[in-house]
C-alpha cells in the first residue's frame, strides 16, 4: 500500500462506533425488497461489502412509519416485525465480517404521487399543499402531520439501536421530505416552519432532537444533507461559507454527531477562494465529522451514467481524493456506483489492484451483486 491509500484503510473512531477503514458504502436505491422486506438477495448485497474492506455501510433509503413515506416500488421498510427481522439478519451479516451498517431513514415527501405502494389512495405530503384539477396532490402538513413524521423518525431510530444497528443516517438531501422543507422553492409556509431559513430548519431540528431522545446519548446520528436537489442541480441552499455555518450549527447542537456532504462531483470547491468542498467546509465549521461522495471512483460525473446511454464509467485513480483525505480534509470516504457494480471495490484499491476493478454502466443497477 502507497502511503497516500493507507490513510483510506486506517481505523475511525467515534465514541462506541470504531470502524475498520474510512470506507463508507452511500446510500443507493435499489428496489430488491418486495414487500418492503429485505431477503436473502439484499443480505448477501450487504455482507459482501463488509467482507471486502468497507468500513461502514449506510443502506439504501429505509422508509419510516408513515402513511406517505414511500415513493417507489420495493423499496424497504424499517418498521414492521417482518421488515425489521430481514434488517436484523443483514445486521448480522455485516458484524459476522467485522463490518458496521446503519440505515438512511427517508421520508420521500411530495415526490409521492398518488398510486405508489401501499396505498395508492394517499397523495405526497409536503411543507407546502399542491392540487391538480381539484385532485390534491399533495397535501400540505398540519403541525399534527410533523409531530407524527417526527414520532415516525424517532421510532424507527429506536427500532434501529435494538435490532443492533450501529447508528442512523437521517436523510434530509436530494429534495425529499426534510430538505423540502429547508428548500425555500417547496416551503411557502407562514408559520414558525417557514420563512427564514433558521424558521424552514425547524423541522430537521425537532426530528433530530427526538431521534436523539428515542436513542441512548452515544447511539451515532449521521445526517445526509445537499446543495443540489433532484429537482434542479444548479440550486443552492446557502452561498457563502458564513450561511452555512449559520445553518449547520444548529444541527449539530440538536444531535448530529456526522454529516454526510453530499456533492455530485467531490472535486469541486463549494465556495469561490477556496480548494475545500462540502464536506471539507463543514468540518471546518462545525468541527464534527464529515463524509465526502460524489463519483468517487468513477472517471465522469456519476449522473452522465444514469440516462439511457452506452456510456461506461470506467475506474478512476484515486489520487487527488487520497491527497485531500490525508490532510483530513473530511474523514470517511462514500464510495456510491463504483461500490455497487464492484464489491470488491476496496479491496482491489488497497491491495494495488485497480487494473481488475469492474467498470460501471446502467446495467449493474438491475441485478444485485
Amino acid at each position: 500500500m502507497t502511503a497516500l491509500v493507507k490513510a483510506l484503510f486506517e481505523p475511525f473512531r467515534l465514541g462506541e462506533l470504531e470502524l475498520p477503514t474510512r470506507v463508507v458504502m452511500a446510500p443507493m436505491t435499489r428496489s430488491f425488497s418486495p414487500g418492503g422486506v429485505p431477503n436473502a438477495g439484499v443480505i448477501e448485497y450487504y455482507r459482501r461489502r463488509a467482507a471486502a474492506g468497507v468500513g461502514l455501510i449506510v443502506t439504501e433509503g429505509t422508509t419510516v412509519g408513515h402513511k406517505a413515506s414511500n415513493g417507489y416500488p420495493h423499496v424497504p421498510r424499517f418498521f414492521g416485525e417482518d421488515a425489521l427481522a430481514g434488517w436484523k439478519a443483514v445486521v448480522d451479516a455485516v458484524h459476522a465480517e467485522g463490518g458496521k451498517i446503519v440505515p438512511q431513514l427517508w421520508h420521500v415527501g411530495s415526490v409521492r404521487r398518488i398510486g405508489t405502494e401501499p396505498d395508492a389512495s394517499v397523495p405526497g405530503y409536503g411543507p407546502t399543499g399542491k392540487t391538480k384539477d381539484g385532485v390534491e396532490v399533495v397535501h400540505g402538513m398540519t403541525k399534527q402531520d410533523i409531530d407524527e413524521v417526527i414520532a415516525a423518525f424517532a421510532q424507527a431510530a429506536k427500532d434501529a439501536q435494538a435490532i443492533g444497528m450501529d447508528g442512523v443516517e437521517i436523510h434530509g438531501a436530494h429534495g425529499y421530505l426534510i430538505d423540502q422543507f429547508f428548500w425555500e422553492g417547496t416551503n411557502q409556509r407562514d408559520d414558525e416552519y417557514g420563512g427564514s431559513l433558521a424558521n424552514r430548519s425547524r423541522f430537521a431540528i425537532g426530528l433530530i432532537k427526538a431521534v436523539r431522545a428515542a436513542t441512548s446519548p452515544t447511539f451515532p446520528i449521521i445526517f445526509r444533507f445537499s446543495q443540489w436537489k433532484q429537482q434542479d442541480y444548479t440550486a443552492r441552499l446557502v452561498t457563502t461559507p458564513e450561511a452555512l455555518g449559520e445553518f449547520l450549527q444548529p444541527l449539530a447542537d440538536a444531535g448530529v454527531d456526522i454529516f454526510h456532504c453530499s456533492t455530485r462531483r467531490f472535486w469541486e470547491p463549494e465556495f469561490d477562494g477556496s480548494d475545500l468542498n462540502l464536506a471539507g467546509w463543514t468540518r471546518k465549521l462545525t468541527g464534527k465529522p464529515t463524509i465526502t461522495v460524489g463519483s468517487v471512483g468513477l472517471d465522469g460525473e456519476f449522473m452522465q451514467f444514469m440516462v439511457k446511454t452506452d456510456k461506461v464509467a470506467q475506474p478512476e485513480k484515486l489520487d487527488a481524493l487520497l491527497d485531500r483525505l490525508n490532510k483530513q480534509e473530511f474523514d470517511l470516504v462514500a464510495v456510491g456506483r463504483a461500490l455497487l457494480v464492484d464489491p470488491d471495490w476496496a479491496v482491489k484499491v488497497r491491495d494495488g489492484r485497480e487494473d481488475e476493478i469492474l467498470a460501471f454502466s446502467r446495467e449493474a443497477l438491475t441485478t444485485l451483486v
